[in-house]
């Protein structure tokens, strides 16, 4: 672990930066290049943050700041392709899992991350790139966190179906599926809807979004994002809608952290099924927390999620990091 404060913030390059490095990422449409931010400076915990969307921004993880360097853990922003300070090419052939995957390999080797520090943390669509990197890359990997996000789209258009939509007044569900029907999606009403009725309770429950939140919301690239995901979080219908990879969850050996929420758009109970299914599987549950639960539920998910990078870091004498468990886990009811 980082010994001092000065060490922890000691920057490397000749001319200090800030922590900011642009990588150049080759693609089938030629080289582009990616923003990342690295903060603090720990050679044993060095957390990649991959964000949702597809299309949104490292922005919304700002909440990391009050948490992880008085801890002394070291974490790096990234701004994948077409989103916020990377480059944002005009070419929908890019925006598919197989090329962000080798996107987030491309970006670990410029960073010079390697299986002695390197955690990867995805939420939501970055938990799902993050999963993927790991069947394909895993030997790189010390840690993966899989945050808020379920392991098969077609199982989570279900739950917002079967579960969260029957939480909701019928004729709202029913001016929001006419309003989908008819390809009205940025109609001003489509989100009057979608915002009280399914954001505020499942997004993020705060009464007040926090500002790096809808900084990130106001910078979505509605592109890739309709692309990949569709028009809304109201279910899915893009390119992802019907990735699944419950049946390959086992091939995943890397030291994984699940971390669910009970009002999230995805199923906690699935979330806690997800951990068992892995081969070195942990659980967090946020009681209080939704999507962004890293915002809503802080104490829960900061305090669980830093106990589990210190455990794989160091695992007790005559216990396997195996036997590591996030405070505070517990079955998700109903």
């Amino acid at each position: 672990m980082v010994q001092t404060l000065r060490a922890y913030f000691t920057d490397p390059e000749a001319i200090r930066s800030g922590g900011v490095k642009m990588v150049p990422i080759q693609t089938p449409r030629g080289e582009f290049r990616v923003w990342t931010k690295r903060f603090g400076k720990n050679p044993r915990i060095r957390v990649l943050l991959l964000h949702g969307g597809p299309g949104a921004t490292h922005e919304y993880f700002e909440s990391f700041e009050g948490f992880l360097p008085a801890e002394g853990i070291e974490f790096i922003y990234y701004d994948q392709l077409g989103s916020g300070n990377s480059d944002r090419p005009d070419a929908p052939d890019l925006w598919t899992i197989e090329r962000f995957v080798d996107e987030v390999e491309q970006v670990r080797l410029a960073l010079g991350l390697d299986r002695d520090a390197f955690f990867l943390l995805g939420n939501s669509w970055g938990a799902m790139l993050a999963v993927e990197y790991a069947l394909l890359h895993g030997e790189h990997l010390k840690g993966l966190v899989i945050s808020n996000m379920m392991m098969s789209m077609p199982a989570y258009v279900r739950y917002v179906e079967d579960v969260l939509a029957g939480q909701m007044e019928p004729g709202v569900v029913e001016e929001i599926k006419d309003l989908e029907a008819r390809g009205l999606h940025e109609s001003p009403r489509y989100m009057e809807l979608l915002g009280p009725n399914f954001y505020a309770k499942h997004i993020c429950r705060l009464p007040e979004w926090p500002e790096p939140v809808v900084r990130c919301f106001a910078r979505l690239n509605k592109d890739v994002y309709t692309l990949m995901q569709g028009p809304s979080e109201f279910g899915s219908s893009g390119r992802i809608s019907r990735w699944d990879r419950t049946a390959d969850l086992a091939r995943i050996a890397t030291p994984t952290l699940v971390i669910g929420a009970t009002h999230d758009t995805m199923d906690p109970a699935h979330m806690r099924w997800v951990a068992g299914q892995v081969a070195n599987g942990s659980f967090l549950l946020c009681p209080a927390g939704s999507h962004l639960s890293f915002w809503d539920d802080q104490e829960v998910y900061f305090e669980g999620l830093i106990r589990w990078l210190r455990a794989i870091d160091r695992p007790s004498p005559g216990a396997s990091a195996r036997r590591a468990r996030a405070p505070r886990s517990s079955a998700p009811k109903g």
